[in-house]
């Protein structure tokens, strides 16, 4: 569910006003025009030395710039200058090891939110060819070999290996076929729920090359058990599926739903020299997730292997030769272990490696020698670590961002094995993250607060200076100035148990305490996610609604981020029971504000927001006059293993821990106007969600309002879909808010 979930929140991420736009917030100029949007910087990436970056310019031009001076260095792959060059843009780019091949990515055709097809091409800086990966079709996953030789790939569920300096194609494996067997590649569940978030494309290859590139591992899903979802086509518009304009089409594809069979995985080494695929011992359990592989510095093959339940995660190390593997780590919780372990994994280049574990009750980094032996808890303290840079050997310090100050904001922070180098690199109060070079010569503070959009500056890392300012949107900062934008005022208070809880408003713009104003209340509430954060929120459809008379409240229940693990994960077994009674606790409160009509207050949420929303509009009974949920979850029973067993265990070992909490169950309790809204296309939370939902509601005697959006996705946007969906729902907030 991940990033999705947070679909609702996205439409209020900074904006830029033209100075000939009226001064009064439109839908148009947040949802079409983009006429706020802020600015930033995207796609520097660092080179080998550590003091030249370069970036890709007009989707036609990689260029080399200085880290000191910001100045061109050198033009290293313009495709104008290509006789006859057999594209004529690019949409990413990848070097090689040895930075003098160049491998393109272009027409990509999406698959699901991380995946795609795309036809590569590799630009070799030496012999100045330009030529294509394959032309045999569309290939996914496509990555070089450390020696640059070769490039692997997948292409139809196989795996294939180009020789770079042959031309020739070497396939390594066959039985790759749709819906059954898919090699080198996630099925959708692991590109869902196990994606490095923290990467730009998320999880959408499963193959790793050894340093020594004398081998590729890869791991190959055998999804024929796995229960097929399918849902209807239509012929719609923007796009029009014109095949499908008499009679409906179909989309299937493998979806295992909580209870139900997974993929069985499989660890799998190449050799190239033999061509010969060795399997690795990953244990006699076969219900077991591999989410992620890794390979060490001394090329032992590293399996990270995750039980069905979650809540052990093993490291194994595994000869690539015999597939032979061993445990070198165990990592256990008693509820789960978080997703984070995996993306902090990272291996020092003395093969010592470094995780992210929750074991004292928050997030901090911890020390490994190459044996798994513990040799250090290098952060420490009542606050969670939320990012690992990594490890600068020449200062011999760790670099990570930390929620230390208050959960609100985020720091960047350096320490020593033995502490006693230690500070902090970032200086304003607010949200900070940072992309450091290789070297860690230099490196890029994004800061944003919830006055200040993005600022990005360029530092050198010796001394902590700032060499130039990258971004400050001066422009968009003095328009803001002029217009007088609704502004965010954060606040906190105790729920009825005594939990204290974090929130934001945004006021009316002629705001009179002597008055009373609608309510309307937004929130995400899903765990680990955190919606009340002292950063750039810019101007969104919360500031147009403040802007029409409401007064907009968030507020971050039990469950999400950044305040250690048992406030995180109190919702185990039982998701939506203490976000729900936090929502709820929430409009009683703001009910006792002499500025708040108590009798106008609706509720908002996308996703698990929708969710969220019916639940508390179930249990708030004549506390909400109206909610609006959007692609709700409305059982765990219809959503994927990996997500749902996560925080729930299976429906056979939980079954009330999904049915007291589900919507579903009671929909008859609910007394404010609902509008309910999906797109018949969602395939991460199925538009099954809201049918069910909507039946129930019908055989309880409530009324409702819905919308279907035909072949939408999750998301809910294409054409003209976004507007008219915000128009839809400010409308009902107008009509039902009297």
């Amino acid at each position: 569910m991940k990033q999705f979930l947070f679909i609702a929140l996205l439409f209020g991420v900074s904006f830029a006003l033209h100075a000939q736009e009226a001064q009064k917030i439109t839908l148009e100029d947040i949802l079409v025009k983009g006429t706020f949007r802020a600015s930033s910087v995207y796609g520097l990436r660092s080179m080998n030395d550590g003091i030249h970056y370069t970036t890709m310019e007009g989707n036609t031009k990689v260029v080399k710039y200085s880290y000191q001076t910001g100045k061109e260095v050198e033009v290293l792959f313009d495709i104008k200058s290509v006789k006859d060059a057999p594209i004529a843009s690019f949409t990413d780019y990848e070097f090689s090891k040895d930075e003098t091949q160049i491998l393109f990515t272009t027409d990509i055709k999406p698959i699901y939110r991380h995946s795609f097809t795309a036809e590569y091409y590799i630009w070799n800086s030496v012999t100045k060819e330009l030529t294509a990966l394959s032309d045999k079709g569309a290939q996914q996953g496509a990555t070089f070999s450390p020696d640059g030789n070769r490039v692997a790939y997948v292409r139809d569920n196989n795996i294939f290996i180009k020789n770079l300096k042959f031309g020739s194609t070497t396939q390594a494996t066959f039985d790759g076929k749709k819906n059954e067997i898919i090699n080198g590649l996630p099925d959708w569940v692991y590109e869902e729920e196990f994606g490095d978030f923290t990467s730009l494309t998320g999880f959408n290859k499963a193959i790793w090359w050894s340093p020594n590139s004398e081998f590729l591992s890869f791991i190959r899903f055998d999804e024929r058990e796995v229960p097929e979802f399918s849902m209807p086509m239509y012929a719609g518009a923007a796009p029009e599926y014109a095949a499908f304009k008499l009679y409906p089409g179909e989309a299937s594809w493998k979806y295992p739903k909580a209870g139900e069979k997974n993929s069985v995985v499989q660890v799998l080494s190449y050799e190239i020299r033999t061509k010969k695929t060795i399997p690795v011992n990953t244990g006699t359990d076969t219900d077991i997730y591999i989410p992620r592989l890794k390979w060490s510095p001394a090329n032992d093959l590293v399996v990270m292997r995750l039980n069905r339940l979650q809540n052990q995660l093993d490291v194994l190390y595994a000869n690539p030769y015999t597939g032979e593997a061993r445990e070198v780590l165990t990592e256990k919780n008693k509820r789960y272990v978080d997703e984070d372990f995996l993306d902090a994994f990272t291996f020092l280049d003395n093969g010592n490696f470094v995780v992210l574990s929750e074991r004292n009750g928050w997030s901090h980094l911890y020390l490994y020698d190459s044996q798994g032996i513990e040799q250090a808890q290098l952060t420490d303290g009542e606050f969670d670590v939320t990012k690992f840079y990594g490890y600068d050997a020449a200062k011999k310090v760790y670099y990570y961002q930390a929620a230390a100050e208050s959960p609100l904001r985020r720091e960047v922070y350096f320490i020593s094995q033995d502490k006693k180098l230690q500070g902090k690199t970032s200086k304003m109060e607010g949200t900070n993250d940072a992309v450091f070079s290789k070297n860690f010569n230099y490196y890029i503070n994004y800061f944003s607060s919830n006055t200040v959009p993005n600022y990005i500056t360029l530092h050198e890392n010796k001394k902590g200076e700032i060499v130039r300012t990258l971004q400050d949107n001066t422009v968009l900062k003095n328009t803001l100035k002029a217009m007088n934008v609704p502004q965010k005022e954060f606040f906190k208070f105790k729920t009825s148990e005594g939990v204290e809880l974090n929130g934001y408003m945004i006021k009316p713009l002629d705001f009179d305490a002597s008055k009373k104003y609608p309510v309307f209340m937004t929130q995400y509430s899903g765990p680990n996610s955190q919606s009340v954060s002292d950063s750039w929120g810019g101007v969104g459809w919360n500031q147009y609604l403040a802007q029409e008379g409401f007064l907009v409240v968030c507020v971050d229940p039990r469950g999400t981020a950044a305040r250690g693990e048992d406030f995180r994960k109190v919702t185990y077994l039982q998701l939506g029971k203490y976000e729900s009674d936090d929502q709820v606790e929430t409009a009683r409160y703001l009910g006792t504000l002499p500025y708040v009509d108590a009798s106008n207050i609706a509720i908002f949420g996308w996703s698990y927001g929708g969710f969220m929303t019916l639940l508390s509009l179930e249990k708030g009974g004549d506390l909400f006059k109206a909610g609006i949920a959007v692609a709700p979850v409305t059982n765990w029973r219809f959503y994927d293993t990996v997500y749902t067993e996560r925080y729930m265990r299976t429906p056979q070992l939980n079954p009330g821990g999904y049915d007291d909490n589900s919507p579903l169950n009671h929909a008859g309790n609910i007394k404010g106007r609902l509008l309910i809204i999906h797109g018949t296309a969602d395939d991460n939370v199925h538009a099954q969600n809201t049918y069910e939902m909507t039946e129930k509601l019908v055989q309880a005697g409530v009324q409702f309002d819905m919308a279907l959006y035909t072949n939408r996705d999750h998301s809910i946007r294409g054409g003209n879909t976004t507007m008219h969906l915000y128009t839809k729902m400010t409308n009902f907030l107008k009509e039902q808010l009297q």
